[in-house]
């Protein structure tokens, strides 16, 4: 079956958040980390069923539903879960605030690699723990992770928060790095807390590997929470998994998830899930294709017509992470008069970290029309604010 990625969906007055805020309706959205693309058919048949039934009750989340998260890790990643080993949320980030309170103390340490997803920041100290940063180093068009600073920092830390695969900057860990995080971690004593929303969208010459997949030792020492909500773009159906080993971390995960009070979720969650795991992995593998495809688009307009803004070579996530330095101005500057001058809304870099100030976060998962008019956008600013010469690159 093709599945048509180019068709334009209008969104607006659906009351969503990306395309319904505050900026008014010319401004195209490319900012906050959902897609412009019907979910799977399979999903919306499910949930049209479910839809008819007529009463929308207190969800009890099923066998079939642990049996489904555990046959889609086991087939795609190598990872055959044990079902007993997991626990339900409304979402990554209530899992990712609820595993902080569950494994620290006010005051704790909790390491970070920064520039990284802005809601690390946010749960860590929600939950009064000291974040810890450990900067990712840039080479050209990519990132690495500099392991002398990581034990540096990972030393009298309790929890390290991983992003894997990497939001904003793209990377999709390889078996080699994440080792060794483990064995750094494992030898400070830090439970690695592993945020793996992104893993289902990884780019040719790239695998994703489940962080607690490597060995029985790696998954005592860690927590992996995962979704279908990126991958399947169902992020407000609100639902997560959360997988640990060890049963006494359960314990106080589940109690942690009481008093955050985000123990429930919706029918509709579950449904989703149980159709994206079960029927949704020829949809997934024909989206992931147009992605790259949309990446190598915009790499392609870059080249030609934005030669000074480098992208950030993109291993997984629809993310992409660009260089905007030439402009001199801020990430939030820019941010703001894009919106106001060529009515583009973009993410400005300092969101994830000081690391970020010279970058700007683009949402490449829509279709390729759209895609190409938030690149005439931007380029139509560039051109505003740099000479014609120095736009195209060329020494004066």
């Amino acid at each position: 079956m093709k599945y048509d990625f180019d068709e334009i969906i209008s969104r607006r007055n659906t009351c969503s958040y990306k395309w319904d805020g505050e900026n008014g309706e010319e401004v195209l959205p490319m900012w906050v980390a959902d897609m412009d693309f019907r979910t799977a058919p399979a999903i919306v048949q499910a949930l049209q069923e479910r839809v008819a039934h007529g009463i929308f009750g207190y969800t009890r989340v099923p066998e079939a539903y642990y049996e489904a998260v555990s046959d889609w890790f086991g087939r795609r990643h190598g990872w055959k879960i044990p079902c007993e080993w997991m626990i339900y949320t409304s979402g990554v980030v209530p899992a990712l605030s609820a595993v902080i309170k569950a494994l620290t103390v006010p005051g704790d340490k909790v390491v970070v690699q920064t520039p990284v997803y802005n809601c690390f920041f946010s749960s860590i100290r929600n939950n009064g723990c000291e974040c810890v940063t450990s900067s990712l180093v840039r080479e050209c068009d990519t990132y690495r992770i500099d392991f002398e600073d990581l034990e540096r920092k990972v030393t009298g830390a309790k929890l390290m928060v991983l992003c894997n695969p990497h939001n904003p900057v793209g990377r999709v860990w390889t078996k080699e790095e994440l080792e060794r995080i483990g064995t750094i971690c494992i030898r400070h004593g830090v439970t690695v807390v592993s945020d793996e929303i992104h893993g289902e969208l990884v780019y040719p010459g790239h695998v994703y590997t489940p962080f607690a997949s490597l060995s029985d030792e790696f998954a005592r020492h860690s927590v992996t929470c995962f979704s279908p909500s990126k991958a399947f773009n169902i992020a407000g159906l609100q639902i997560a998994t959360i997988v640990a080993q060890n049963e006494d971390v359960r314990r106080k995960i589940d109690r942690a998830i009481n008093i955050n009070e985000v123990c429930d979720v919706n029918p509709f969650g579950v449904v989703a899930t149980l159709a994206a795991y079960r029927e949704g992995e020829e949809w997934l593998c024909q989206l992931t294709d147009y992605l790259w495809e949309n990446y190598q688009c915009m790499k392609r307009f870059c080249a030609t017509f934005l030669p000074l803004f480098p992208l950030m070579k993109l291993e997984g996530t629809y993310l992409v992470w660009m260089d905007c330095r030439k402009l001199g101005v801020s990430s939030a500057h820019l941010e703001e008069h894009l919106i106001r001058e060529v009515s583009l809304h973009l993410n400005a870099g300092t969101m994830y970290g000081e690391e970020g100030e010279d970058f700007m976060r683009w949402n490449i998962a829509c279709p390729r029309a759209s895609l190409i008019e938030g690149l005439e956008r931007f380029r139509s600013y560039v051109d505003r604010h740099l000479e014609p010469a120095e736009a195209c690159g060329e020494n004066r």
